[in-house]
């Protein structure tokens, strides 16, 4: 296998910042048009990660009936949510990305962060490879996946190997598997939620809605199902619930397999004849707005409460640019950084290496 050729390096300068983060989010089409959609979910379905069903057989489905269809229907759905600035994922981790830096730079560690999409632009490797470029030799990357799961967390992990399988001088790399029950991710939940309740009032019951995944998973050892549910029952903990008020849901289902119960929508609907008339809805495990979030829950679950007899939706955003959510993402990384040199430099230091590239480059 051929090696992709390393950038230029000048011998005795190093770079002033060598220590990067990389945030990885799952990915979005490029516009919410049929042909941005296709080679959205043309890439994203082909996972193996995502679909494990025999190979050819996938694909035969995937590229004869699937791409046919439903890349219409879902750039549809992304209109709806999308913003003047794009996709409101891609948005959102921008800023994450931005912010985190900011708050890595206010504890004193001397890192770069970047962010990159698993699907779609800008892709993990073109990430890794601008890194590269600036001097990078050491990559913490940070799924932006509070609960683990092999079709987002390891497909994060694949899609590094796979750079890494194709580079000659592999940075070292650590990599970030889950934060579900991290203190002050679920301190930063709890707080949205309060803040919400201030706001707008609250409703009868929380309910807690993460993205669905086929049940076989869980029988097969994904550890996601189990996360989940101590996600909630953490964040119900933060929030004094009793049993009675809080509710794990799982939504996004795709195919005719059974997956992960109970499911959000129809749960919603269940509870509104029941005669629940208010309940507020999080997004737990998204850590930024996106279409499940704005459109699948915002728009379609709150259509199916209050058809079904409920008076009262509310959706609570993910902690997408939240202080909270921010300082425990910080944190997060911070305790994974352990170790790695990442001090800011004394001033005399970074004069010294000002000094030997300028002299580096007249001797050129």
């Amino acid at each position: 296998m051929p090696f992709l050729p390393e950038p230029p390096h000048r011998h005795g300068v190093g770079p002033v910042i060598d220590t990067a983060v990389l945030l990885c989010n799952l990915g979005t089409p490029d516009a919410p048009t049929t042909p941005a959609l296709r080679r959205y979910l043309a890439q994203f379905l082909a996972d193996p990660r995502v679909v494990e069903i025999p190979r050819l057989i996938w694909l035969a489905i995937l590229h004869g009936i699937i791409l046919r269809v439903r890349p219409a229907k879902s750039a549809a759905k992304y209109a709806t949510v999308w913003t003047p600035e794009g996709s409101p994922l891609k948005v959102w981790t921008d800023k994450q990305a931005k912010l985190l830096q900011g708050q890595l730079g206010e504890r004193g560690l001397r890192v770069r962060v970047a962010f990159a999409m698993r699907y779609g632009q800008p892709s993990i490797a073109a990430t890794l490879d601008a890194l590269k470029r600036e001097g990078v030799r050491r990559v913490l990357v940070l799924p932006a996946y509070p609960q683990y799961s092999g079709a987002t967390t390891a497909s994060v992990i694949d899609d590094v190997a796979r750079w890494a399988l194709q580079t000659r001088h592999v940075p070292e790399l650590r990599f970030v598997n889950r934060y579900h029950d991290d203190p002050a991710y679920i301190g930063a939940l709890a707080q949205t939620v309060r803040e919400h309740w201030q706001r707008e009032g609250r409703g009868e019951k929380l309910v807690m809605s993460f993205h669905g995944m086929p049940e076989r998973t869980l029988h097969l050892g994904d550890p996601y199902h189990c996360e989940c549910l101590k996600t909630g029952r953490l964040l119900a903990e933060a929030l004094g619930l009793k049993d009675a008020e809080w509710l794990v849901t799982f939504q996004s289902r795709f195919g005719k397999a059974k997956w992960l119960e109970p499911y959000t929508e129809p749960s919603l609907v269940k509870l509104a004849k029941g005669g629940l008339k208010s309940v507020d809805v999080i997004c737990p495990g998204f850590s930024a707005d996106c279409l499940e979030t704005l459109e699948e829950i915002a728009q379609e679950a709150r259509t199916a409460f209050l058809a079904a007899g409920g008076q009262r939706f509310a959706y609570i955003p993910c902690l997408n640019d939240h202080p909270a959510g921010m300082r425990a993402l910080a944190k997060l990384a911070e305790r994974h950084l352990q170790g790695w040199p990442t001090e800011v430099p004394h001033p005399d230091t970074l004069a010294l290496q000002r000094q030997r590239a300028l002299a580096a480059g007249a001797k050129e």
